[in-house]
């Protein structure tokens, strides 16, 4: 596998269409750190790490809006790829839906939101967008 990150986002995309309230998908510290900035900007409804075999798995619980049955998430997008990275300044960074969404970013300091780089004024490569 050449990308892990647009796997991982396959994954969910796959299972939000399918309706389905829990997905697996292989661990890696970048997913984890991916995972965690999901649940606690509210976009999936809980995770659980577990350590099996070499790798281990990640167990997201994705989230519906219980009346419309429409998932919290209407879009995860892959924006820097292994054929061309998307690195980007903390005075360029990019605004998804105004402001309304969140992108992803990979920076020296560990894996954030992009409101959070531009408050620790540090850039990094965009790795998704997520709205």
């Amino acid at each position: 596998m050449t990308d892990p990150i647009a796997d991982y986002l396959t994954r969910l995309r796959n299972a939000i269409m399918a309706h389905h309230r829990v997905v697996e998908v292989p661990a890696s510290n970048l997913k984890k750190e991916i995972t965690k900035i999901l649940f606690e900007k509210g976009y999936i409804l809980n995770y659980k790490f577990i350590e099996d075999g070499p790798q281990g798995l990640i167990k997201v619980a994705l989230k519906y809006n219980p009346t419309t049955k429409s998932s919290a998430i209407k879009c995860l997008k892959r924006v820097s790829t292994p054929g061309l990275r998307k690195y980007t300044g903390y005075k360029d960074m990019p605004r998804v839906i105004n402001g309304l969404g969140i992108a992803i970013i990979s920076t020296s300091q560990g894996v954030m939101t992009n409101k959070e780089a531009v408050d620790l004024k540090i850039g990094g490569e965009v790795l998704c967008y997520v709205y």
